[in-house]
């Protein structure tokens, strides 16, 4: 009688065992980030963090942007530059810019600055001269530098930098859990591909 009982109660273990939820399992093309850090509710969050001065990250923004004309509704994408304290310069670029409403127009202008035109945009005599020639008024860049809003990205900037252990770029997240970097991907060509897959993985665990 004993050894039904105990059968019984092993079958019931397997039975749910076997309709448990399951985690998804580990792809070769990303890691898991521990611990997690939070992300934006009702979203797929797409995180990358940059740098101006990095040139896989240059190489990467024609398939980002490729990518960005079919990305899914359910996604949002984020660019986050890499903070440390050599490239503060940069970090302060990206941000001013956003504050004066000119990413979209001088996001790629700036990577051809530096990787094609060698233009040395850390040297503020140089940024100030690049700005002129690019239809900006240095005077109004060096006035929302130092605004509120852009010292607090900074800061932020910062912040995520260390959460999220970044320690190389590019590298992306997905809902704050799961990253990927051409060497974990196996290749440039292949980052792309380990995003799509963590969206994939990102529902999954939403549904």
């Amino acid at each position: 009688m004993q050894i039904r009982k105990l059968l019984s109660t092993i079958l019931t273990i397997i039975g749910f065992a076997a309709f448990a939820p399951q985690a998804p399992a580990q792809s070769p093309l990303f890691s898991t980030l521990s611990p997690p850090q939070p992300h934006e509710a009702g979203k797929v969050e797409v995180i990358e963090f940059f740098w101006y001065g990095c040139p896989h990250c240059y190489a990467l923004e024609p398939g980002i942007n490729s990518w960005l004309k079919s990305k899914p509704a359910d996604v949002v994408f984020k660019r986050v530059p890499t903070y440390n304290d050599s490239w503060a310069p940069m970090v302060t670029l990206y941000y001013t810019l956003e504050a004066m409403g000119l990413t979209e127009q001088y996001h790629q202008k700036v990577f051809d600055a530096i990787h094609r035109d060698h233009v040395n945009l850390n040297n503020a005599k140089k940024r100030d001269e690049w700005l002129k020639a690019n239809g900006i008024d240095p005077a109004k860049y060096a006035e929302v530098e130092k605004s509120f809003s852009v010292v607090t990205n900074v800061n932020r900037a910062k912040q995520l930098t260390q959460a999220y252990k970044v320690d190389a770029v590019p590298r992306f997240f997905v809902n704050g859990r799961y990253w990927t970097s051409a060497e974990q991907a196996g290749g440039e060509d292949k980052v792309l591909l380990a995003v799509n897959q963590m969206i994939a993985f990102a529902r999954k665990e939403k549904s």
